[in-house]
């Protein structure tokens, strides 16, 4: 790879970081820290930020990338965090939206709520495309994501019960509103939410499987060999 093409995926993910940063400083700024950083959406670009921040760092330094594992599943956690939004809270159709509380945010609000949620998921599958070397995402992974959407579920209904029951904010996204809903209805869309998880990790891993190489990804390092395959002497 030039020295020039190097730099795009340095460039890129560091541009991605930087809206996960910015996005999450904006709302912290405007907003109760404490009540900002409960949310799924601040959690997982924090991730992508450390996330592709790293990764960007290691290939400036032309080191191995990020561990698949941590790489497939902050992207994951990153489209499940856009689509929801889009399909769920931004949709005047859906049961759950939030679009009247959404059209009161203006200026640097604004700008963060569409860094937050649409450009660092569009950010993270455009370097997932077309600067991530395919076929190292596993079947397994898809099981282990499910890991995070169950610690963040389990600490938002545990904050919300500590919670007085007149708190602002007390549930941080309606469909896990125990107080409104109960908990068999907010157990129910649970399961349903980690069902959507798994099958969106098994597609992600069969499109890495079957992707093209991109031309600015990595390739993989070859296996040297002090000796030929077939027996005989050293070579």
């Amino acid at each position: 790879m030039t020295a020039p093409s190097r730099l795009v995926p340095v460039v890129f993910r560091a541009l991605v970081c930087a809206a996960a940063v910015v996005g999450v400083v904006i709302d912290c700024a405007y907003g109760s820290v404490p009540v900002v950083l409960s949310y799924f959406t601040i959690w997982t670009n924090i991730l992508v930020a450390v996330v592709l921040g790293s990764s960007a760092a290691r290939a400036w330094r032309r080191r191995p990338d990020v561990a698949p594992l941590y790489r497939g599943g902050v992207l994951l956690f990153i489209l499940i965090t856009g689509l929801v939004f889009h399909l769920v809270l931004a949709n005047p159709s859906s049961p759950f939206n939030v679009v009247a509380e959404l059209d009161r945010l203006t200026g640097a609000r604004a700008v963060a709520n569409q860094l937050l949620h649409t450009v660092t998921p569009a950010g993270a599958l455009l370097d997932f495309l077309l600067l991530t070397t395919p076929r190292t995402l596993r079947p397994r992974h898809a099981a282990q994501w499910l890991a995070y959407p169950l610690t963040y579920v389990t600490f938002a209904l545990l904050r919300g019960a500590l919670l007085a029951p007149d708190s602002a904010r007390r549930y941080t996204y309606p469909f896990i509103d125990a107080a409104r809903y109960g908990y068999a209805r907010v157990t129910l869309n649970a399961l349903v939410l980690g069902a959507a998880f798994y099958a969106l990790g098994l597609a992600l891993v069969a499109a890495d499987r079957f992707r093209p190489t991109p031309p600015l990804a990595p390739r993989p390092l070859r296996e040297n060999r002090i000796s030929s395959p077939a027996r005989g002497p050293l070579k």
